[in-house]
């Protein structure tokens, strides 16, 4: 016999092994599990991911200077989803808002892109984890002044808004020019429309809001469906991580069931 009969003799007697076939099919199982198991898992992440985006939370960036100084130029935004879907708007909240129409011709609202690498690269993982944001472009953020049957007036004779009557403390949030302490350029008086809200900015002589809408189709209103949710976290940059505070002592009284 010559030795290479007995190879291949001997690879015949190896291959005839029943432990070894059991252990390459093992070996081809546990491939075809973990496959299995890491579509399982893309595809929850993906689920999850859908649900939180359209249900809780969303992100946004902010490209100008309306909401100074409460938000900067550059900064990134978490929107709480639920607000108004399950819990109610109050005076106070910043909101994001899909554009009523004909506001976007301002450079108001807030944006998906930066044009910095670094940030879009940040808001890239955010969408991959439904926390982006692909549409923003379409939106605008301010803060709530007045809600549905709200009579919303600027400017008494100390120079502040008032809601129902009753004057508001904003020195808190607003940004007036230089030696101004008059919250609006142009008196206004408006009565909230159901199922609408009066919004401004906290940078009043710089802000395209309610006040200087009242030419377009929604009258200076913004539709309550129109809400996307309610900002409650700057998220970047990192130094200026806060809680977005809705300062609900300025619009204590302006109730109509508490006069």
């Amino acid at each position: 016999m010559t030795p290479d009969s007995e190879a291949v003799r001997g690879r015949r007697r190896s291959d005839d092994n029943p432990a070894d076939t059991g252990g390459r099919k093992k070996r081809r199982g546990g491939a075809g599990r973990f496959l299995r198991d890491i579509v399982i898992i893309f595809l929850v992440a993906l689920l999850i991911s859908f649900l939180i985006k359209t249900f809780l939370v969303r992100s946004f960036y902010i490209p100008s200077e309306s909401m100074q100084n409460t938000l900067q130029v550059n900064d990134r935004i978490i929107v709480n989803e639920l607000v108004p879907r399950v819990t109610p708007i109050k005076r106070g909240d910043v909101v994001v808002f899909k554009d009523p129409g004909g506001w976007l011709g301002s450079t108001d609202q807030v944006s998906s892109t930066t044009g910095n690498p670094v940030i879009d690269g940040f808001q890239w993982a955010l969408t991959q984890v439904g926390l982006g944001t692909q549409d923003s472009d379409d939106h605008l953020i301010k803060r709530v002044i007045g809600l549905p049957g709200d009579k919303v007036a600027c400017c008494n004779d100390f120079g502040q808004t008032t809601v129902n009557g009753v004057p508001l403390d904003e020195k808190a949030y607003t940004k007036l020019p230089a030696g101004v302490t008059k919250e609006s350029k142009d008196d206004f008086s408006v009565t909230v429309p159901a199922d609408s809200l009066w919004v401004e900015g906290d940078n009043r002589y710089n802000s395209a809001d309610s006040r200087l809408q009242t030419g377009t189709p929604s009258k200076g209103f913004v539709p309550e469906s129109d809400v996307v949710g309610r900002a409650f976290v700057i998220t970047w940059p990192v130094s200026r991580w806060t809680w977005l505070d809705d300062y609900q002592s300025v619009f204590r009284g302006t109730d109509k069931s508490t006069q």
